[in-house]
């Protein structure tokens, strides 16, 4: 059995709120925070007092009004008063705020005055995506692999990467191991199975495996592994930050999805009778992943910075195409098979909402095999040794290489708008037309460089 398919099988068993309440007397917490997440994906909290244990039961029952208007992209602020309430499955204790009198949390969902599920709210759109699967009998499992920088300020204040290291370096080239350690040991506090820690490719890169397994959980997890990296190694006077491309001529971060359909326990994606143990199911899913590749671009790569590291020679992904060992096209499909057999999504990075990046790429590839979308002929050249004029005579198709070509796609497709819902889409549309005006505007030092002159 290969990693992934361990993670797939790694369902964390239910918690009761007896058991919370225990774990609160316990560890005498005070403070409970309840979580949810901005449009961004960045989290978002409030602290309530907890005068003795029992207090919690109320809170899981009733929930806490907050200001949604505040918050980015949620709510409009004539309509602005929004209850979030906690999804006991959440609940840990928060390693990096002081061990005595200290504090737990939970993730929430976000529901209307009148008791209702929230449109606006990320994690419920990731919800009533994998509730459209479920209907039909599929479970979506994610396998995402966010990486980050650790970086540090130089003498004339500007952020530099922490260490010269690269790909699997040790010391003392790699001065991130003890921090690496940290995260580790933080993290295993927040019941994460952590399976291998090591510095990537770029200076000052990093990367910690951990288990997971369906998309909802998987979400939640990639929430809490960003907000605990950054608070721990902030801890060890570093900076995490988990930015696509923070330094010019190195690698960028991404965040690349695995994902699976498991239907009666069994991958769907696996045929053993085919020539590539490759199911048609998952040709017709990688068909709308293809198909609806410009519009997924604006969810999956939604910042200014993410199209700085979508650009050949940086092991980032230019082109719509798929292959099997070929790590130059949009998608791959790993070697392992079985339960493990997956669809690796390679454009993504971790600046991205992992509650809408997973419940768009689930719904375009239903679409696919909804549709019986053809995904065409697998590519396994490498497709940065070509030139675009080459590119394009073999019938292949960019990315978009920018913001504003990203979400002008969005808005003409249905089915990622439909995924995210209205209320979503126009308020991430907005944002981002309104991210890219004021990118636009800049002046540059490149530009004085190029052009002061004329």
């Amino acid at each position: 059995m290969d990693k992934y398919t361990q993670r797939c099988e790694n369902m964390s068993k239910d918690k009761t709120l007896d058991q919370i309440i225990k774990t609160i007397e316990v560890n005498d917490i005070k403070f409970l925070k309840l979580e949810f997440s901005d449009i961004h994906g960045l989290p978002k909290s409030m602290a309530v007092p907890l005068k003795k244990a029992d207090d919690v039961e109320d809170i899981v029952k009733d929930g806490l009004l907050f200001d949604g208007s505040s918050v980015a992209g949620l709510a409009s602020i004539n309509d602005s008063d929004l209850l979030a309430k906690p999804d006991i499955n959440t609940f840990s204790t928060i390693p990096w705020r002081p061990e005595v009198k200290g504090t737990s949390r939970f993730i929430c969902d976000i529901f209307t005055t009148d008791g209702k599920p929230y449109d606006g709210d990320p994690r419920g759109v990731l919800k009533k995506s994998l509730q459209l699967a479920e209907k039909r009998g599929y479970q979506f499992n994610m396998g995402p692999e966010p990486e980050f920088f650790i970086i540090k300020e130089d003498d004339e204040g500007n952020y530099v990467p922490a260490d010269e290291a690269e790909y699997f370096d040790v010391e003392p080239l790699d001065q991130g191991t003890d921090i690496r350690r940290e995260i580790v040991l933080g993290l295993e506090k927040l019941d994460f199975n952590v399976e291998v820690s090591h510095h990537e490719v770029a200076a000052g890169q990093h990367e910690v495996d951990f288990k997971y397994a369906d998309a909802l959980k998987t979400a939640d997890a990639v929430i809490t592994f960003k907000e605990a990296v950054k608070a721990l190694v902030n801890k060890l006077g570093f900076k995490a930050t988990f930015m696509p491309k923070p330094f010019l001529g190195i690698n960028g971060s991404g965040m690349h999805c695995n994902q699976s359909l498991f239907k009666d326990g069994e991958n769907i994606f696996y045929d053993p009778d085919t020539e590539t143990q490759i199911s048609q199911d998952a040709l017709y899913f990688i068909g709308g992943l293809l198909k609806h590749a410009p519009a997924l671009s604006s969810i999956l790569s939604p910042t200014v910075n993410s199209y700085k590291r979508l650009v050949p020679g940086y092991e980032a992904p230019c082109y719509i195409a798929y292959g099997f060992k070929n790590r130059s096209t949009l998608l791959r499909i790993p070697a392992s098979r079985g339960l493990g057999t997956r669809i690796e999504c390679r454009s993504a990075d971790p600046s991205c909402n992992p509650y809408l990046a997973f419940a768009v790429l689930l719904e375009a590839g239903l679409d696919g095999m909804e549709n019986k979308i053809d995904p065409g002929e697998p590519t396994e050249e490498n497709l940065f040794a070509y030139t675009e004029d080459e590119i394009a005579e073999k019938g292949i198709s960019s990315l978009p290489t920018s913001l504003w070509e990203a979400y002008h796609a969005l808005e003409e497709d249905e089915v990622v708008k439909n995924a995210l819902g209205e209320k979503v889409f126009n308020q991430f549309y907005n944002i981002k037309r309104a991210e890219w005006d004021a990118y636009r505007i800049q002046v540059f030092d490149y530009e004085r460089d190029e052009y002061l002159n004329v």
